[in-house]
């Protein structure tokens, strides 16, 4: 059954949910809500199992709970209602012989407790609006916690997932960029990174573990650290990517995780650009003349067939000046600003020589924002980009 009083409409109306199994005192709470002024929406049930099927069934702001129902009494009551609905405020309603129920019920997560007999609609009306206002403000510092900690782990996965790169004697420009794919989430399980070798030469990767969150992330993580202190260690090419392999099979466990990467070594003074690609797509070379996608030879993703891995290298003339782009696909696989289309890498390209010139980091971001703007948020998944510039005029 559900009541409300004739009251303003700019009146905040409160949802409460009375868990009593005695008709009268059901009757008289009633009454007492009415005279209280409050604006309110009532919902009665008369046993446990029945309340908590109705909180299961949407928000509820407030439950008045009598201790002695049917099929449970005492605070197990509260505990088990709050199990199932932590942010609705729970208000006891006790005997008049039972002057510790309250205080009980309190301790196990009631906000307040009224004594049956002793209650009147002003003290009613402040008890459910003290109640209610109590358990909102512990929700938002609640969430406000998760937020800190989410931000304090996003930050220990930034630098695991987005490090400084190693950079001695290279002129080229790096910009990197990372966003996860939900709003408020934790980084996924795209890594990059960019080292310049003992040979002088200029290393990079960027990589996409399959899947979102923790266990992504910490996968995207541990290759990532792999992947810089194998290739500091002079391994290059193919036999990279089997040691990669090995470790990720090691480090995923018994989840079904696999990783799709694309390597590049850019040797300035030969002016080429050497490329493995492993279940990843083909980095784009802009110049004066606009971007296009490099073609390449394809290999399977890492940990798709352990040991099956055949890698091949494709070896790229560079120009005097200009800019590879290497991404994961959640700049790609965004809506285009229509329904069903998908932006995918023709539409990027078009989008990448559309966009005036400016500063790589600038460049990038506003090409992140175009892309995100197409997508408005039809698309989620997480997004990282690679840009290496560089001008040997």
């Amino acid at each position: 059954m559900t009541d409300s009083p004739d009251v303003a409409p700019g009146e905040a109306v409160y949802r409460i949910l009375l868990v009593e199994d005695d008709e009268g005192d059901a009757l008289i709470v009633g009454e007492l809500l009415h005279d209280t002024g409050l604006r309110f929406e009532l919902t009665t049930r008369t046993t446990l199992a029945a309340a908590r099927a109705e909180l299961a069934r949407g928000p509820i702001d407030c439950v008045l709970l009598d201790l002695h129902l049917p099929d449970m009494a005492g605070t197990d009551a509260v505990t088990t209602l709050r199990g199932v609905a932590p942010h609705a405020a729970v208000i006891v309603m006790t005997g008049l012989s039972e002057a510790q129920a309250g205080a009980d019920a309190m301790a196990a997560g009631a906000q307040d407790y009224l004594v049956k007999g002793k209650v009147d609609a002003d003290l009613l009306h402040r008890t459910v609006r003290y109640a209610v206002y109590r358990s909102r403000t512990e929700r938002a510092s609640a969430e406000a916690q998760a937020a800190r900690l989410r931000a304090e782990e996003n930050v220990r996965l930034e630098r695991g997932l987005l490090p400084q790169p190693i950079l001695d004697t290279s002129t080229v420009t790096v910009t990197t960029r990372y966003l996860p794919g939900a709003e408020r989430a934790l980084l996924g399980g795209d890594f990059l990174d960019v080292v310049e070798g003992d040979d002088g030469l200029l290393h990079a990767v960027v990589g996409d573990v399959s899947g979102h969150g923790p266990d992504a992330a910490a996968l995207g993580v541990c290759l990532r650290i792999a992947w810089r202190a194998l290739v500091l260690g002079g391994h290059r090419g193919p036999a990279l990517l089997h040691l990669m392999e090995r470790i990720l099979h090691a480090e995923r466990g018994g989840l079904p995780l696999f990783a799709t990467c694309a390597l590049l070594t850019l040797d300035q003074e030969a002016a080429t650009a050497t490329l493995h690609l492993a279940g990843h797509h083909e980095p784009l070379l802009t110049t004066d003349e606009g971007s296009r996608q490099l073609p390449a030879a394809h290999g399977v993703a890492l940990g798709v067939a352990p040991k099956l891995g055949n890698w091949h290298a494709t070896v790229i003339p560079l120009p005097p000046s200009g800019a590879l782009t290497l991404y994961t696909d959640g700049l790609t696989e965004g809506h285009n600003g229509t329904a069903a289309g998908r932006l995918e890498v023709a539409g990027l390209l078009e989008l990448i020589d559309r966009l005036p010139p400016a500063d790589p980091g600038a460049f990038v971001d506003r090409l992140i924002e175009e892309t995100q703007t197409l997508n408005a948020g039809r698309h989620t998944d997480d997004l990282a980009v690679l840009r290496l510039d560089w001008d040997s005029r």
